[in-house]
């Protein structure tokens, strides 16, 4: 694991909301103890996104064990080039506590390492805690590229924990990628 490597955590029972209706009241989700089941989560999001044509990226963002926003790339869906899991899961989950910035405690759970706009996001909404699962070397922008969190703009800085089901992330990314080009 990369920088702010922990230990796994109870994350105890979960909420979920109806991804459809965020206004909808929240159900039952049952997340597992550690880091592996929330990245699970996210990893499901990925998989949802694959089916749907899009980049197989997968976001979950959880608060004392309850999950408050889950989300997957809805670019070519969306026609819009930000639509990215992260920033959807982001903008889910303020809208659902109806408040601008993200609470202390927020984590994040990625399947692949943030871009430079979603880790300049993840900054400005002030994540506590960024969890992802693949890195990423070509447009990668937390222990890649510009390592946005380390620049002395970024005036809040999550901690990262990186490699997370890391094999997983990848070979899921590594199989949409092949299936498409020649």
């Amino acid at each position: 694991m990369g920088r702010g490597n922990v230990g796994p955590e109870s994350m105890g029972q979960s909420m979920r909301p109806d991804s459809d209706h965020p206004g909808a009241p929240a159900q039952p989700w049952p997340l597992a103890a550690g880091l592996e089941a929330g990245m699970r989560l996210a990893l499901a999001e990925a998989e949802a996104a694959a089916a749907a044509g899009e980049v197989p990226v997968g976001a979950v963002l959880s608060l004392d064990g309850q999950v408050l926003a889950r989300a997957h790339n809805r670019v070519e869906r969306d026609q819009r080039p930000s639509a990215h899991a992260e920033l959807l899961a982001v903008e889910q989950a303020c809208q659902r506590l109806g408040q601008k910035w993200l609470p202390p405690g927020a984590r994040l759970f990625v399947t692949l390492e943030p871009c430079p706009m979603c880790a300049g996001l993840l900054s400005q909404a002030r994540l506590s805690q960024l969890i992802y699962g693949a890195y990423d070397p070509k447009s990668g922008g937390v222990d890649h590229g510009p390592r946005v969190f380390d620049h002395p703009q970024s005036h809040f800085r999550p901690q990262v924990i990186s490699g997370v089901l890391e094999k997983e992330c990848a070979a899921l990314l590594t199989d949409f990628f092949a299936a498409r080009r020649p």
